[in-house]
C-alpha cells in the first residue's frame, strides 16, 4: 500500500438478522402479486388473512420486548434477532402496545413476515427511522403512520408494496360499509385488510358500528412513497385527505381494477 493509497473502509452489517443461521424459514410464501415484474391490465389482489396466533411463543416474547424497551427507554427496537426464525415467522402483526415505544427513534424489522403494522404505530412519537426492509408479505402501512411527525428515514422494499413505481401492483378492492353491525375490534382482515379499526385515522373520532370509510392514498413518508390504508369515521374526512404524491394516484382511492400512472 502506498502512501497515496487510503485502507479500505469497512461498514457494520446494518442488519445482522439476514445471515442468521439457525435452521427454520422466518418468512412464508407470498404470491399476492409479482414482485419482479410488472401485471397484467385488468390483474387483481386481496389482503391477507392471516390472524395473529396471540398464543404463539413468538408473540409472547414481543410483548415481553416491548415491555422491556418501555421500562429502559431504549431508542432502538430491533425484535427479531433476539427471535428464533420459527418464532419471527409466528408474528404476523406488531401488538398495539408498540405505540407505547415514545423513546424509540429507529425500528428495525427486516424480513419479518409482517402483514399489516397496527395504527397505534403512530403513537411513537420520536421514531425517526423505520425499516421494514424485505418484508416481502408487507404491502400497505397504515395512515397513522403520518403522525410520526419525527420520521426522516425509512428502508422499505419497494416492490412489496402496492402501487409502487417500478412494476404499479394493484391495490385491493375497498368497499364502502355496509348497514350491518359489526363489531368493530374484530374485523375480517381479508375484508378490511385489518383486524380492528377503533379510530378514524384522520380526526381520531369513533368509527361507526357499521365499519370504516376506507380510502387508499399514497404519500411520501419519510424517504418513501406509501400506500396508506385510512380507515375513516365519515365520507367527510376522507374528503379531508390530502393529495397523492407526485407520480402516484392524485387522490384518495378504493383501488380494484383503476388506471394507474405508467411504471417508470
Amino acid at each position: 500500500m502506498t502512501d497515496e493509497q487510503s485502507p479500505p473502509r469497512l461498514f457494520p452489517n446494518r442488519f445482522p438478522e439476514a445471515v442468521d443461521s439457525r435452521t427454520g424459514v422466518p418468512q412464508d410464501d407470498c404470491d399476492c402479486f409479482s414482485q419482479v415484474h410488472g401485471s397484467p391490465p385488468g390483474a387483481t389482489t386481496s389482503f391477507h388473512a392471516d390472524v395473529q396466533d396471540t398464543t404463539a411463543p413468538g408473540w409472547l416474547t414481543l410483548l415481553e420486548m416491548i415491555d422491556a424497551a418501555v421500562a429502559d427507554g431504549r431508542e432502538e427496537f430491533r425484535p427479531l434477532p433476539e427471535l428464533s426464525p420459527e418464532e419471527r415467522r409466528q408474528i404476523v402483526t406488531l401488538p398495539a402496545s408498540i405505540g407505547r415505544l415514545t423513546a424509540v427513534r429507529s425500528l428495525v424489522l427486516y424480513g419479518s413476515n409482517l402483514v399489516r403494522v397496527p395504527p397505534e404505530i403512530g403513537g411513537m412519537t420520536n421514531l425517526e427511522e423505520f425499516s421494514p426492509y424485505t418484508s416481502r408479505r408487507l404491502h400497505w402501512f397504515p395512515y397513522e403512520l403520518t403522525r410520526c411527525a419525527r420520521l426522516a428515514a425509512s428502508t422499505v422494499s419497494t416492490r412489496s408494496i402496492y402501487g409502487n413505481y417500478k412494476y404499479r401492483p394493484p391495490f385491493p378492492r375497498l368497499l364502502p360499509p355496509g348497514d350491518t353491525v359489526l363489531d368493530v375490534g374484530n374485523l375480517d382482515p381479508a375484508r378490511w385488510g385489518t383486524t380492528a379499526a377503533l379510530t378514524c385515522s384522520v380526526c381520531d373520532g369513533p368509527i361507526p358500528v357499521t365499519g370504516p370509510h376506507q380510502a387508499w392514498l399514497s404519500r411520501t413518508v419519510a424517504t418513501d412513497v406509501l400506500p396508506l390504508l385510512v380507515n375513516a369515521c365519515s365520507q367527510a374526512c376522507l374528503d379531508a385527505l390530502p393529495a397523492g404524491a407526485k407520480g402516484h394516484l392524485p387522490a384518495p382511492h378504493r383501488g380494484g381494477v383503476i388506471e394507474q400512472p405508467p411504471p417508470r
